[in-house]
């Protein structure tokens, strides 16, 4: 498995949504001994705070479905649990 980290993440993010903000945080080391977690403590589970133009007109849903297809392959890869907050462009 490859390894997943914020920086990555936060790549991806804004090379395909260009965010006016974004905060990614690996919380993985406060899930250990959680289901998906795993002995490194990083990885499995990361908070995105986003904000970009492209919600604009788009539900809740719509915008963290858009998160999710733009990381699908870091999921593939094991990220377990990704929680968003969307902000307001």
């Amino acid at each position: 498995m490859k390894s997943i980290t914020s920086e990555k993440l936060e790549q991806r993010l804004k090379e395909l949504l260009i965010p006016s903000q974004l905060q990614v945080i690996d919380e993985s080391a406060a899930h250990a001994g959680h289901v998906g977690a795993n002995e490194t403590g990083q990885g499995t589970h990361f908070r995105v705070r986003i904000a970009c133009a492209q919600f604009e007109g788009l539900s809740r849903v719509q915008r963290h479905r858009l998160v999710y297809d733009v990381l699908k392959d870091f999921i593939d890869q094991g990220l377990h649990a990704l929680a968003i907050e969307v902000q307001n462009p």
